[in-house]
């Protein structure tokens, strides 16, 4: 009978046990919650567009005035001309349509019709990186004036006869294209003819010029153009921000702070390529939604389809989730992103379903529970290798793990050692944020402070740069290069972990107030050195350009020694080529204007960007800054031009004011427009830069040294003659 009951309970065990796992796994997940858009019991949605708060259509639905969307017009706020297509919250972009300029001409050279549109924008500023100004037509001229007078912003020509043009060339021929400046948010868009229509008699079927800001990709020229834009509307990026101050500044007033629970904050004014005033708010890591909304950034529940790197239990927790061992396993009480430190333990398995049970029950549990981790780790073992492929991590493994030319072979991490390291990467460890990413400091259980790059978000681009990181800084060793220290695949996102250096930036250093005293002139002129030798090291031994030289990108140590940093966008040049076709890559007003121009890169174009370096370290100028005049808004011609008319106290930054307009800040002033030369070939290349600053440091020390000495001698006289 005791057999026979033995036998009954077991069979249950049996049948119940595959339930019983079910269950525990289909509890361990959450239902996604449905993220909320707008603030509770307002529309959300303008016909198709959706509106997210800040934003807000009627009135209690937005954070201000400036928010408010008329859904009638399509407009925001007080802007003109600007009607709304999209509003992001991921990058702070609002996506738009804009009007034309144009001017048409009769036979008499008359202008026949016209339309010069002034557009104002309210607090939005359009965006330099996602924008062009466009100029159509066989002889035309478009300019982006100021809204009043005659003031002029930026502009571009299309100088050619109608026998020259190309459908999708936009080059000069028929149609032209350039960057739009820093803080455009109110201007005229003014197109004419070039030659003022004296030609038009001549022109074969063009009498139009045509001028408008479009994003990027989003216009192809046609020859077909020529003679019926007049009607069209453009797509334009417009970038959005909160209040006109820091985060810093922002949280001192946390009843009108923005940012809420579970999200961070993001300086605008120090985010690549942005440059406008006031901050935004992301959902920190693990979290998703809107963080303007109180409760408004929920947790992602990363054990649901597959956004995990356990290999065996994943259990979700408030921004992140742990990975343990499943029903009879064990492990040594650690838990953590992929970890996979489980044993099995039969006896553990006996002891857990009925003390007593037989031998019988026993195997019929085991072997349940086998055939349930068996099909459990196939799943697994494939989802793994979807994740370590997404990561990029068998371009790694064949490129650079198997690579002998490495100066160093990069660690590979586990992600619960990143996790320890950062707390599991609580937002009070970040150091900074951008538009890749955020970088928070770390200590590894060694004591080592380390430097860990996230990015945001996955995609094919991203990993491409990882990836191309990870190779060019492993080829790379020189004391002015940030060194990496290793990488880790095994989280949604792949890491970089770097030597931490504590300092900040030179941007920093010149631009905020509270670091600008540390800026003598001898330690610009080191820290320009010191870089100059990082560049001339990789362009020489590696043929590494570097794409995106920035005051942001030279990191600074205690004692201010230049550490080159963010190697994301760099490209080596064969060895037998003096140059690569490349898509345009880096920062706006520090870009070669002749790569811009053509996509072919080379050494050149580091040195231009360093030239700009040089030129911010001189005048402590911002690349394009908020309080410049019109005439004054490309910081390359302006030093250039102010130079060429004797102008340079003019120009120069208090600090090195201190030291004199002395011979040594002359030549560092001709070195840096040397190297801004608008053709490459005619600047010097990095290792004649390195030299000339050299022979500039020690020239200075020196007389620096001989200055002290004869102080020093004149107040021995003085003691003397008391």
């Amino acid at each position: 009978m005791a057999k026979s009951e033995g036998t009954t309970m077991g069979m249950r065990l049996k049948l119940l046990l595959p339930f019983t796992i079910m269950i525990v796994v289909l509890s361990s997940t959450k239902a996604a919650s449905e993220v909320a858009v707008s603030l509770p019991g307002c529309p959300n949605k303008c016909g198709n567009i959706t509106i997210p708060y800040p934003f807000g259509t009627i009135k209690g639905c937005y954070l201000s005035k400036e928010y408010r969307v008329n859904c009638t017009t399509l407009r925001v706020a007080n802007t003109s001309f600007f009607n709304l297509l999209d509003i992001s919250l991921i990058d702070g972009y609002m996506r738009g349509l804009l009007p034309m300029g144009f001017h048409c001409y009769n036979k008499a050279h008359k202008i026949a019709s016209k339309l010069e549109p002034k557009i104002r924008l309210s607090r939005f500023q359009v965006s330099t990186t996602q924008n062009l100004v466009t100029a159509v037509g066989c002889d035309a001229r478009t300019s982006i004036k100021t809204v009043t007078g005659e003031g002029y912003i930026a502009g571009c020509l299309a100088m050619t006869g109608c026998d020259r043009l190309t459908n999708g060339s936009c080059l000069g021929m028929g149609c032209s294209q350039v960057p739009i400046p820093y803080n455009l948010s109110s201007f005229r868009i003014h197109s004419q003819s070039n030659t003022e229509a004296q030609n038009v008699g001549n022109w074969s079927h063009n009498n139009c010029t045509y001028g408008f800001v479009v994003e990027k990709g989003n216009y192809t020229f046609l020859t077909t153009d020529l003679d019926n834009l007049q009607n069209r509307t453009f797509p334009v990026v417009l970038e959005w921000s909160i209040g006109h101050t820091s985060c810093e500044e922002a949280q001192k007033n946390m009843s009108s702070y923005a940012c809420k629970k579970n999200s961070v904050c993001l300086d605008t004014m120090t985010e690549p390529n942005r440059s406008y005033q006031g901050y935004r708010c992301e959902c920190a890591q693990g979290y998703q939604g809107n963080p303007y909304l109180p409760n408004g950034c929920q947790d992602i529940d990363e054990c649901q389809g597959g956004q995990h790197g356990c290999i065996y239990v994943c259990s979700n927790t408030n921004g992140s989730y742990n990975c343990s061992c499943p029903l009879g396993q064990h492990g040594d009480g650690r838990k953590g992103k992929g970890w996979n430190g489980c044993s099995y333990n039969f006896q553990a398995v006996g002891n857990s379903v009925y003390w007593g049970v037989s031998m019988g029950t026993a195997a019929s549990l085991v072997l349940t529970f086998i055939i349930y981790w068996g099909l459990k780790q196939r799943q697994i073992m494939k989802s793994r290798e979807i994740f370590f492929k997404k990561n990029g991590g068998l371009i790694l493994q064949k490129v650079l793990f198997e690579s002998k030319k490495s100066s160093h072979i990069a660690k590979i991490f586990a992600a619960r050692d990143l996790e320890n390291a950062t707390n599991k990467f609580h937002k009070t460890n970040i150091v900074g944020q951008g538009g890749y990413g955020t970088v928070y400091k770390g200590t590894l259980t060694d004591k080592t402070t380390v430097a860990i790059k996230k990015a945001k978000s996955i995609d094919e681009s991203q990993i491409e740069q990882f990836i191309n990181e990870v190779i060019i800084l492993s080829e790379v060793s020189h004391p002015n290069v940030v060194k990496l220290l290793g990488c880790c695949l095994e989280t949604q996102t792949p890491l970089l972990v770097y030597e931490f250096v504590p300092n900040k930036t030179i941007f920093h250093h010149l631009h905020e107030q509270d670091y600008i005293s540390s800026m003598t002139f001898e330690r610009r002129l080191n820290i320009a050195t010191q870089t100059a030798e990082a560049l001339a090291h990789i362009h020489s031994t590696t043929q590494i350009v570097h794409r995106d030289i920035k005051t942001l990108n030279i990191l600074l140590t205690d004692d201010y020694t230049a550490k080159v940093s963010d190697f994301g966008i760099s490209r080596f040049i064969p060895v037998d080529e003096t140059h690569l076709q490349t898509l345009v890559h880096g920062t706006l007003g520090y870009i070669d204007p002749e790569y811009f121009r053509s996509g072919i890169l080379t050494e050149k174009s580091d040195v231009y960007s360093f030239g700009m370096v040089l030129v911010e370290l001189l005048t402590g100028r911002k690349v394009f800054s908020h309080d410049r005049t019109e005439s004054d808004l490309g910081l390359a011609m302006y030093f250039t031009s102010s130079l060429e008319r004797g102008h340079l106290l003019q120009i120069l930054d208090d600090k090195v004011k201190k030291d004199g307009v002395n011979e040594h800040i002359r030549y560092f002033a001709r070195l840096a427009k040397d190297c801004v030369e608008l053709e490459g070939k005619k600047r010097p290349n990095m290792v004649e830069v390195k030299e000339e600053l050299r022979e500039l440091q020690q020239s200075y020390l020196k007389s620096s040294i001989m200055s002290k000495k004869i102080k020093f001698v004149e107040l021995d006289d003085l003691l003397l003659f008391d």
